[in-house]
């Protein structure tokens, strides 16, 4: 399937419009006057582009600041661009990488001067000039299919050949776009791997005992290594090994610590990972990395040394420091999955390993019940669950062992608590995607009107961001006809406000089951409605990616509350997990709220390429606040940015994600920048969005 990105010149004002209707990104560049985008020879940049026009204008102007770096011809950096950077470069060859919604390069001759602001970049030449623009999607296809039997030594084959898609091996392989998407994985009769997968010579090997459970668990390890999973006498521990080098001898690691052998891949994933970020601040990308100010002191590695050595004599270097002197600096971690280690399951792992995911398999524990009540003690003063009729849930439930990563997901049998149910159906789903549609199309279904509160939030906030091309449909009181119909559509999101029973979605003239529907269309949905979890299941068998469900009944305030946080998280940009993450506080039902199916899926891009939370706490001073940044990992990204905050030093970067700071700013620093752009925040503990809050709060 081929990427599909357009190049379109843009009026009113002037400029040209980069569209990826694939992951439905979008991106306006302004030009000084009308252009006409002439295609050009995608070969030609020295990054990877997947297509490229030119243009003839004299200024080129970014509507935000993203984070832009100009190289000379040998693609050496010369200029990382600042918010006050104002330089001109003499006449010569340069390139130019945009880290935009989608991945941007430009090449130009000639004198140019790069200004920078809070609210864009500009990049002025001295007259009419011939300007190269590339595009690469971040949107990625596995390159083949690998099938495998159930025997572990196959899986372990068939595992091994996941680090293939690994664009280097050098330090850089921390970044997202550098790590390709794996091949699927398939249980067949046979071992079979394709010939065109070629696993990197790195020189490393991981040993363990012949356990599909291991292999799952060791799999993302081996992928950012390049390694081959290697089955070895059950009597053996599990360990890292490298082949000696030139310069280095091998060694040995054992993987069997003091934690178990899960928190020690786990421990071991994130130490190289964070250390890799840190070393390639000495190669395409020297930026001043709060990271590796922050360990430098107490590393004793020489950074420089090391950028130029194989992965195998880096990975022995890093793990020649303990954990600890680390571990305060490695981000949050974006994911942790439990995957029940079955045969079947073989085909999540490449998708857990695309996201660099921890992996654990479940602690051996029997499923619960959870009982509840349409009727429940929390239904006061005249409020009402969204259950149609007097009912009682025993689903059995799951409820996996915490950790300290963003989210958590299930891959097993029975609906978790406190984590996503994840699918290899919905995970094969997003990589169907073949949206072509000019505009995000949302379609809001409201089948109560005693809802319409949380109908009417729907229908002002999506589709409220200017720069983006929305279409917003609101659909009431639906037949099943109807409301099959609007399932059939291809739509980005679905957001359902009404009543849904074990019958199916109440409708004004019965029930329609989503198990009865063929097709659905909806990428993504939220089922704001009790007991809505079979029915989410329902949509992803059918086609869907993704979406909100609840477990259990739920009272119409405590739904309103999350629904409307939900809709104005996933309006700016919030990947599914991450909005219900911070929406499930919300409310006291909150916790009857899971994702289902791939919780990476969003709606819409980032203003700022980031999804961020604001904490202000204000302090007995009421003239300085201490503000800190909780930073998500987007939808189409993943672990391994980095990032500029608006608040601190301008110049210093942080890795994305987790919580970053404190800083002290005054209220004339804080007020400037909340009025940036419009983002959810706590402010003494409380929610709220910087543009509700009133002129004098700060």
């Amino acid at each position: 399937m081929a990427v599909t990105l357009s190049f379109e010149a843009a009026t009113e004002p002037t400029g040209l419009e980069i569209r990826d209707r694939i992951e439905r990104r979008t991106y306006t560049i302004g030009t000084s006057g009308s252009v006409s985008p002439t295609p050009t020879d995608a070969d030609e940049f020295r990054f990877p582009v997947d297509d490229a026009v030119a243009v003839t204008t004299d200024t080129l102007a970014l509507p935000t600041f993203v984070a832009s770096y100009v190289r000379d011809a040998t693609g050496g950096m010369l200029l990382e661009v600042g918010s006050e950077t104002d330089r001109r470069l003499p006449a010569g060859c340069y390139g130019v990488e945009l880290c935009a919604p989608m991945k941007l390069y430009l090449a130009v001759e000639g004198p140019m001067r790069v200004t920078g602001a809070d609210d864009g970049i500009r990049f002025g030449f001295e007259s009419a000039t011939t300007v190269r623009v590339g595009a690469r999607s971040h949107h990625e296809r596995p390159a083949a299919t690998v099938t495998t039997t159930d025997d572990p030594r196959d899986v372990m084959a068939a595992l091994s050949t996941l680090g293939s898609a690994l664009k280097t091996t050098s330090p850089e392989r921390s970044f997202p776009t550098l790590r390709g998407h794996p091949p699927l994985v398939e249980l067949g009769d046979e071992l079979s791997i394709p010939d065109e997968l070629a696993r990197p010579d790195t020189g490393v090997r991981i040993e363990l005992p012949p356990e599909r459970g291991r292999a799952y668990v060791a799999a993302p390890l081996a992928f950012y290594l390049g390694a081959e999973l290697v089955p070895v006498t059950d009597a053996s521990a599990p360990r890292i090994v490298t082949d000696g080098t030139a310069r280095a001898d091998g060694f040995a690691y054992d993987l069997d610590g003091p934690k178990g052998f899960e928190e020690e891949v786990a421990r071991v994933l994130k130490q190289t990972f964070l250390l890799d970020c840190v070393t390639r601040t000495e190669g395409y990308y020297p930026v001043a990395l709060h990271e590796r100010e922050a360990l430098d002191p107490d590393v004793g590695l020489d950074f420089a040394a090391l950028y130029d050595r194989s992965l195998a004599e880096r990975l022995a270097a890093y793990l020649s420091v303990p954990f600890e002197v680390v571990e305060d600096q490695i981000p949050t971690w974006k994911l942790t999955t439990h995957v029940e280690p079955t045969p079947e399951n073989v085909a999540t792992v490449p998708f857990l390993v695309d996201d660099l995911a921890v992996v654990r398999t479940p602690a051996s524990r029997r499923p619960t019940r959870r009982t509840t009540t349409s009727s429940g003690e929390l239904v006061r003063d005249g409020d009402f669950t969204r259950s149609s009729s007097e009912s009682e849930d025993t689903r059995p439930v799951v409820e996996p062992e915490g950790s300290d990563s963003v989210e958590q997901a299930w891959i097993g049998d029975h609906a978790p608590v406190d984590a996503s149910k994840a699918t290899p159906t919905a995970f094969r789903n997003r990589l169907e995607q073949r949206s072509e549609a000019e505009e995000i199309e949302i379609s809001v279904v409201c089948n109560d009107t005693e809802m319409d509160e949380e109908r009417d939030i729907a229908a002002e906030v999506y589709g409220s961001r200017e720069s983006l091309p929305f279409d917003v449909t609101v659909h009431r009181n639906l037949r099943t006809d109807e409301l099959r119909a609007v399932l059939a559509d291809e739509t980005a999101f679905l957001h359902y406000i009404g009543h849904i029973d074990g019958a199916g979605f109440e409708c004004a003239d019965g029930h329609l089951d989503a198990g009865d529907v063929d097709s659905v269309g909806a990428e993504a949905f939220v089922l704001n409605a009790c007991q809505s979890y079979e029915q989410g299941m329902e949509l992803i068998d059918a086609g869907s990616v993704g979406g909100v469900v609840t477990l259990s009944d739920v009272i119409n305030s405590g739904a309103v509350r999350v629904g409307k946080t939900m809709v104005r998280l996933l309006n700016r940009g919030f990947p599914l997990r991450a909005a219900l993450s911070i929406a499930r506080g919300r409310s006291i039902v909150g916790d009857q709220y899971i994702v289902v199916g791939d919780g990476n899926v969003d709606i819409v891009q980032t203003e700022s390429n980031m999804a961020m939370l604001c904490v202000v706490e204000t302090g007995d001073d009421d003239s300085v606040f201490e503000v800190s940044v909780e930073s998500y990992v987007s939808g189409d990204g993943g672990i391994g940015g980095f990032f500029r905050p608006r608040f601190g030093d301008p110049e210093r970067y942080h890795l994305t994600s987790g919580r970053h700071g404190p800083y002290s700013m005054t209220r004339e620093e804080l007020r400037t920048t909340l009025a940036m752009e419009n983002v959810p925040m706590k402010v003494d503990g409380e929610f709220t969005w910087s543009h509700d809050l009133e002129v004098n709060e700060f």
